[in-house]
């Protein structure tokens, strides 16, 4: 459609030319916020906008995966303690998994980057996926996460803008900083996550040597029905390792494969990773006494207060046969939750339930839980019928193939008995679309940039330095001022480092995995070898 046809459109009384409207034409009055009960949740399913946001955000890439698209994966198993620290695991979740010392659970595990595409260096900076589904005598559970414990935004109905802020220019389709840092300036929740990822933390040196979290706050609940909040922590005992840019740029120049690489020959040599899961546990209420909201995952519990808890201990012994099969077509949700686990009203674990197991019908199809990676390792009946690419009925031992619904008194299958006490939280409030009242933006920005070495420090400020660099001055007076909020030493070197930058605002900025990436296009016509045509 041209200029002068955009004109004639019409327009509602509140909306000019820049009025943000969904596909309907409704003008969207608050892009921020999901509808809740309080501005705490939980989250109610009639949130058009936001579900019309997130399905469409869904289905934008075929078949890859619009985030996390590059991965590894491996078979192996968990063996639960019976304990949470030193107390009986049974004192806070009834989950049979983690009942008895010495249980082992089958499980796989899928290591990603997020932004990238399926064939992307695995030097990039960029969050990793760190997703395990465990095969437990109750169906599957997964424990969806990343290696960096917190998040850049709070509320779901961001996710499709901050993804679209970190993926390459439509325009273009170069990653662009500039575009990121003029979501992030303009977002100063994200501030304490750009804080990890353009340190060193950003770039792991493999899977195998990177920390993993739920990131998200869920709860768990005992044989009483009673629930506690809960965070999760999987910590590598083959140590932690960090790249800097520079060394992930020499190791990029060789090889784009060698997290995956290290992974697998790990493992085909008998090496096998190990890494111990530990939870953080909270009542289960808004903690006034705390300065942030526990629900909100771009907080850090602090470990001084609630203690991390050993419950046992993941190990990965067996490569996968085949990549496709197993490793691209595995199916994750945050919402595959089994008796004892439950979840939380965290505004980003209630978008991502809903997003997950959308994706996974729209990428892999309807019938993704009968792939085998895919299905829990006991009986399935269902009355789903039909869709794309079924090659097998979930029928039960003795139900009538002719019944495929419920209730029924001719054979169908019938609902199964409560085997404890359910918990029913009580929920009261208006429905609003509201921040939280303690958003608490850069606070542990700052304590995260003190207790980083002088190096990580170091490292910090010259990757947002050369990344901000060409941004526009607004942008990086808004960054610069996040900074200064958090902690005065961060905003004084990173207003520094901008001065003593190369001046000169170019078109478009560079990636974030790049000190120099302006100049590669001219060197690589520099250096390039002529050659005669054939």
């Amino acid at each position: 459609m041209d200029k002068r046809k955009r004109k004639n459109k019409k327009r509602a009384d509140n909306e000019n030319e820049e009025t943000l409207t969904n596909r309907q034409g409704h003008p969207v009055t608050n892009n921020q916020n999901m509808r809740t009960v309080g501005n705490r949740g939980p989250t109610t399913l009639e949130n058009y906008d936001f579900l019309e946001k997130i399905s469409h955000f869904d289905r934008e890439r075929i078949p890859e995966r619009v985030v996390h698209a590059r991965g590894a994966g491996a078979h192996g198993y968990f063996t639960a303690t019976g304990k949470a620290g030193d107390e009986p695991v049974s004192t806070y979740t009834r989950a049979k998994l983690f009942q008895e010392e010495g249980k082992q659970t089958p499980l796989f595990v899928r290591f990603s980057s997020v932004i990238h595409g399926g064939t992307s260096p695995e030097t990039l900076r960029d969050p990793r996926g760190f997703a395990v589904k465990f095969y437990t005598e109750d169906g599957n559970w997964d424990l969806v996460g990343n290696n960096l414990k917190i998040f850049f935004i709070r509320d779901a109905i961001k996710f499709p803008d901050l993804i679209h802020a970190f993926k390459p220019d439509p325009v273009t389709n170069i990653q662009d900083g500039k575009r990121i840092f003029d979501f992030c300036s303009s977002s100063p929740e994200t501030f304490h996550m750009i804080t990890f990822l353009f340190s060193p933390w950003g770039i792991p040196a493999n899977y195998r040597m990177m920390q993993g979290s739920g990131v998200n706050t869920y709860k768990w609940v005992n044989e009483e029905g009673k629930a506690v909040l809960v965070k999760y922590h999987w910590e590598p005992k083959q140590g932690i390792k960090n790249l800097t840019q520079d060394e992930a740029d020499k190791i990029q120049a060789t090889n784009f494969n060698h997290a995956t690489q290290d992974l697998y020959e790990a493992i085909e040599k008998g090496d096998f990773p190990e890494w111990d899961l530990f939870v953080q546990i909270m009542s289960d209420d808004d903690h006034p006494e705390l300065d942030f909201d526990p629900l909100d995952d771009t907080k850090l519990w602090p470990n001084d207060t609630f203690p991390w808890k050993h419950v046992g201990t993941m190990t990965l012994n067996k490569n996968p046969e085949d990549y496709f099969t197993e490793v691209e077509q595995v199916a994750f949700g945050t919402g595959v939750l089994v008796d004892g686990l439950d979840f939380s009203d965290d505004k980003m674990l209630q978008g991502r339930t809903f997003s997950y197991s959308d994706t996974q019908r729209y990428r892999v199809g309807p019938n993704y839980l009968q792939l085998p990676i895919n299905a829990p390792n006991k009986r399935v009946a269902t009355n789903q019928r039909g869709g794309q690419m079924q090659y097998k009925v979930d029928l039960g031992e003795k139900q009538n193939p002719h019944i495929n619904y419920e209730p029924s008194t001719i054979d169908g299958l019938k609902e199964a008995k409560p085997t404890a006490k359910e918990y029913t939280p009580f929920i009261e409030g208006h429905l609003v679309r509201e921040s939280i009242d303690r958003p608490s933006n850069t606070k542990q920005a700052g304590e995260t940039f003190r207790n980083f070495e002088e190096w990580e420090r170091e490292e910090l400020i010259a990757n947002l330095v050369s990344a901000l660099g060409p941004a526009d001055k607004r942008i990086q007076e808004k960054m610069i001022a996040l900074a200064e909020e958090a902690d005065q030493e961060y905003g004084r070197r990173l207003r520094d480092g901008l001065a003593n930058a190369p001046k000169g605002e170019t078109e478009h900025s560079k990636p974030i995995s790049s000190k120099e990436g302006n100049d590669a296009p001219e060197e690589a016509v520099e250096k390039g070898h002529d050659a005669e045509p054939y």
